[in-house]
C-alpha cells in the first residue's frame, strides 16, 4: 500500500464500508496509514473479505455490523471503536439506501425507509462521532449529484440527500469551534456491482455527456475522501463535493 497522505496513528470508521465505494474508501484510507473499522449491515462475509484484504496489506483493521438507522446501534458502534482502538479521529459514512419511486408509490414507508438511514443516520453517527472526539476530527458523509439535479421517480431519495448537504453546512457551525470539520461528497454514477445495471441501461449515453467522456470509478471517489481526511483539507468544511465528470 503506498500514499502520498500520511494517516499514521490516526482510527477512521467507515460505514457501508463492505463493498463499493465504501470498501475502496477503507482501502485508500489504510493505505494512508489509518488504522480502519469496517461496519457494515448484513454482509458480514463481504466485510470480512475487506478486513482480510487490508490486513494481508499490513494495515490493521476490523468489522462490525450496524444499522445506523438505530441511533442507539450508531451511539454503540462509535463506542465499540473506542474500546476497540483508543480512540477516533476520522467518519467517513458511506451507508445508504437508494431506492426509485414515482409518485403514486412514494408512499411513508418509502419516505422512512429513505430518510431513516440517509438522514437520521447521518446526524446519529455525526453525534456519537462528536460525543467522543476529543480534539481535530473529520466527518465525511455522501450526498448525491442528484439532490441538485434529480431524475424522474427519485423525488424521496434525491430529497434525503439534499437534506445530508444542508446537515453537513448547518453542523459545521456547531463542530468548527472543536476543530471538527464536516463535508460531504456528492457522486455522479460510480461503476460498483450495485450500480451494474444502472451501467449497462445508461451508460453509453452518460459516457456521451460527460465532459471526461467516462463512466466514474470507486478510486475517483476515495481520493477525494482521502483529502478531505487528511491535513490538507484543514480548512474545508460545511462543503459538499460534487463529484460526477463534470456534468451539467
Amino acid at each position: 500500500m503506498n500514499s502520498t497522505r500520511s494517516l499514521t496513528g490516526k482510527v477512521a470508521l467507515v460505514t457501508g464500508g463492505s463493498r463499493g465505494i465504501g470498501a475502496e474508501v477503507a482501502r485508500r484510507l489504510a493505505s494512508d496509514g489509518a488504522e480502519i473499522v469496517i461496519a457494515y449491515r448484513s454482509d458480514k462475509s463481504a466485510a470480512e473479505n475487506v478486513v482480510a484484504t487490508l490486513s494481508a496489506a499490513g494495515a490493521r483493521a476490523h468489522a462490525s455490523a450496524v444499522d445506523i438507522a438505530v441511533p442507539e446501534a450508531c451511539e454503540a458502534l462509535v463506542n465499540d471503536c473506542i474500546k476497540a482502538c483508543g480512540r477516533l479521529d476520522i467518519l467517513v459514512n458511506a451507508a445508504g439506501v437508494a431506492a426509485y419511486r414515482p409518485l403514486d408509490q412514494a408512499d411513508a414507508d418509502h419516505f422512512h425507509a429513505m430518510f431513516n438511514t440517509n438522514v437520521l443516520g447521518a446526524l446519529s453517527l455525526t453525534r456519537a462521532f462528536a460525543a467522543v472526539v476529543d480534539g481535530p476530527g473529520r466527518i465525511i458523509h455522501f450526498a448525491s449529484r442528484l439532490a441538485e439535479t434529480p431524475m424522474p421517480d427519485t423525488s424521496v431519495y434525491a430529497a434525503s440527500k439534499a437534506a445530508v448537504s444542508a446537515m453537513t453546512l448547518a453542523l459545521s457551525q456547531e463542530l468548527g469551534p472543536r476543530g471538527i470539520t464536516i463535508n460531504a461528497i456528492a457522486p455522479g454514477l460510480i461503476e460498483t456491482d450495485m450500480t451494474a445495471a444502472a451501467v449497462t441501461a445508461r451508460g453509453d449515453a452518460i459516457r456521451t455527456i460527460t465532459p471526461l467522456r467516462r463512466i466514474g470509478q470507486p478510486d475517483d471517489i476515495s481520493g477525494i475522501v482521502s483529502f478531505l481526511a487528511s491535513n490538507d483539507a484543514r480548512w474545508i468544511t460545511g462543503r459538499t463535493i460534487r463529484a460526477d465528470g463534470g456534468l451539467l
